[in-house]
């Protein structure tokens, strides 16, 4: 039977628990950033909705501020 040194097991083991590291970070992000492209957390028609709820008509300009103000504290 082959035998393997325990340092040369050891070693081999942690080269793959990083690259597998490695690549399930690459592999999520590039996943999520898919998901977020085809799923935006809000948009305008979202915010329009929001202030139909409210019981209110919202004018352009408000929308307008309520995007800008998400999209500056992102």
């Amino acid at each position: 039977m082959m035998e393997i040194q325990i340092w040369v097991f050891v070693l081999s083991l942690i080269g793959l628990l990083l690259a597998g590291g490695v690549a399930g970070f690459f592999l999520a992000r590039w996943w999520f950033k898919k998901e977020l492209e085809k799923n935006p957390p809000i948009n305008e028609k979202m915010i329009r909705a929001m202030f139909a709820s409210m019981g209110r008509k919202p004018s352009e300009k408000q929308v307008r501020e309520v995007m800008r103000s998400i999209n500056s504290n992102k």
